[in-house]
């Protein structure tokens, strides 16, 4: 049965591989998965502290700031007699036997980044080490505290690391180990001044003494042992690493842990903590607190787990699914998106969503606006009045009505209500234009499919542009049958200046080439002209509303649709090509639904059965 800790193990492997390691505002299932980060100063003992853990020689050595990455790195304990092997994230399916071939390659993935300056990176390095002889764990290295920068180094290389260093301990899923020599003072750890400004209590500290071997004569670290001058949650443990000349020599780990535990039970100091010490015991005491602390947060990660999964499962929903391969299938897809566009824009047009007040606004308030504008008032003055009479009548004077004049300046003045009339149709046009545009960015299904929005809206803009072209010739037409045919009853209803006999007067007489007469001929034609406004205030939107709205609403896509039944399978697909960013994230979100998932089930299955 796999532990909980290997099976942890396996979904942040998996979690990095999908490229969700890192920090969401809200916590991720990463940060929600404990682990063992190791803390120290520079040359406080941290590399051999975890070479003795895993039992082979493996990192990288040197003076200075050697580690410049972090390293996760993933024990997996494996059956009694199979090959030890050691395997990178950034080199999956490729297994290292030989570990001096571990050490180069955390080396040279190292300067990959950070060149072969002394500079530090924050991307880790992952890497995993399946062997009998080692204890399910997940350990993080980080680089060693420093107070000073040396040559090559930035100034900032101090902060630097602590930041990177407290970016990883602040976490409260994570076990720090504070790494410390027993040869210096304990009050001056780096390591236990850091742990204490983040974990105050001791809580998830576990404190580490290295360099036993190597204290004053007649000096110990029992005090800092058995926690009466540093106390912890938990208890210390002392380590006795290979010393330089031990490694010189080659001196194995099999032996070295042999040499480690003769060390404490020979010891007249520590071998009454024998059985407490060493990195045997160290690896045996941290796996068991890690499984205790995941099996706590078991409630808790799973709740993640869900509250994630129901996240990618709407997501998902509203992104849409994998397209069907099948043509009729997709002929069906290509038509429900359509309806869906469809419906969108005839919301916007019948009052479910704005923009179709705009239309209402172009004939209550441009309409009118428009024709007040006109120069009808220009055109009626007293003198343009006296050149169009006078022009109508030729070498003959009117006798009594000027009737030609009269049909030449209402002529003229209608010719006026063209341009309005015009303006309404493209400004009704334009706003059309763009509810369609605004229904295809509303359509979610349809930002799947970058061709089939802009195929639909070329289709619509055709069929607006048709319906623009009827709607012009529909509504100029209705300005220019005020012209062709004059209301005769209005003329009738007009005052004559007659006597009784039903002769003109005298005074209609001698006026009838002055400038009042002119006047009530301008008058006259003013009333016609504005009871012609009137009418076509009322008819300008009853064609434009039939031509081009009532139209959109009922046959905007007749053409697309026949078009579309004679496509076949290989352009309904073009149809249905989706935009390339789309289909990774949905790629990439089926796999993590998929992790989140086996997640939720295999930690359930582990927890349930121990």
């Amino acid at each position: 049965m796999e532990s909980l800790i290997g099976l942890v193990n396996r979904i942040q492997r998996a979690i990095t591989v999908l490229g969700d390691f890192g920090g969401d505002a809200l916590p991720t299932l990463w940060e929600a998965l404990p682990s063992v980060a190791v803390v120290g100063g520079q040359s406080s003992g941290k590399s051999s502290v975890l070479e003795s853990v895993v039992g082979r020689d493996f990192l990288p050595r040197g003076s200075g700031i050697v580690t410049r990455r972090p390293l996760v790195l993933q024990l997996q304990q494996i059956e009694e007699g199979k090959v030890e092997y050691a395997e990178f994230l950034h080199l999956q399916n490729k297994k290292f036997t030989d570990f001096s071939l571990v050490r180069k390659e955390i080396q040279d993935e190292t300067d990959r980044l950070t060149g072969k300056s002394k500079q530090i990176s924050h991307v880790p390095i992952h890497l995993s080490i399946y062997s009998p002889h080692v204890v399910n764990l997940t350990l993080v290295d980080l680089p060693g505290l420093t107070k000073v920068a040396i040559e090559g180094q930035p100034d900032s290389i101090v902060e630097d690391i602590e930041k990177m260093v407290r970016s990883y301990v602040e976490k409260p899923n994570c076990i720090i180990l504070a790494i410390s020599p027993a040869n210096q003072d304990i009050a001056t750890s780096d390591a236990m001044k850091l742990s204490r400004e983040v974990d105050p209590a001791g809580e998830r500290t576990f404190g580490v003494l290295t360099k036993l071997d190597l204290m004053d004569q007649g000096t110990n670290a029992i005090d800092v042992l058995e926690g009466r001058s540093f106390r912890l949650q938990h208890p210390w443990v002392g380590v006795v690493n290979r010393s330089q000349a031990d490694i010189n020599k080659s001196i194995d780990m099999i032996a070295a842990r042999r040499r480690e535990r003769e060390y404490f039970t020979d010891s007249p100091d520590y071998s009454h903590l024998a059985n407490k010490m060493g990195s045997e015991y160290l690896a045996k005491l941290l796996s068991q607190h890690l499984e205790s602390v995941i099996r706590a947060q078991i409630p808790h990660i799973t709740s993640l787990i869900n509250k994630t999964s129901d996240e990618l499962e709407a997501e998902m929903e509203r992104i849409g699914r994998p397209v069907a391969v099948d043509e009729g299938a997709k002929l069906y897809t290509i038509l429900e998106l359509c309806r869906s566009f469809d419906r969108i824009f005839k919301e916007h047009l019948d009052g479910g969503r704005p923009g179709g007040e705009r239309i209402y606004g172009v004939f209550d308030n441009q309409l009118p606006a428009a024709f007040r504008k006109l120069p009808i008032d220009k055109h009626l003055s007293i003198q343009n009045v006296k050149k169009v009479v006078s022009e109508a009548d030729g070498y003959q004077p009117h006798l009594i009505a000027p009737e030609q004049g009269y049909r030449r300046l209402i002529e003229g003045a209608l010719g006026y209500f063209r341009g309005p009339a015009e303006a309404s149709v493209d400004a009704v046009h334009h706003i059309l234009k763009e509810i369609v545009r605004k229904s295809i960015g509303e359509a979610e299904d349809l930002r799947r499919f970058p061709t089939l929005q802009a195929e639909l809206a070329a289709t619509s803009f055709e069929a607006l542009e048709r319906f623009r072209e009827d709607s012009k010739i529909t509504t100029l037409r209705l300005v220019d049958m005020e012209s062709s045919y004059l209301t005769v009853e209005f003329f009738r209803r007009l005052p004559q200046e007659v006597d009784k006999g039903g002769q003109p007067t005298a005074a209609a007489t001698v006026d009838r080439y002055g400038e009042g007469h002119y006047r009530r001929i301008a008058t006259n034609v003013s009333s016609y002209i504005a009871m012609v406004m009137d009418t076509l205030k009322n008819s300008i939107p009853k064609s434009v509303v039939h031509c081009q709205v009532r139209e959109s609403t009922r046959s905007l896509l007749n053409h697309f649709y026949t078009q579309i039944g004679k496509k076949e399978g290989k352009d309904l697909g073009r149809l249905l090509d989706e935009d390339p960013a789309l289909m990774e994230k949905r790629q990439q979100m089926a796999k993590k639904l998929e992790l989140y998932k086996a997640a939720r089930q295999e930690i359930e299955s582990v927890s349930w059965s121990r």
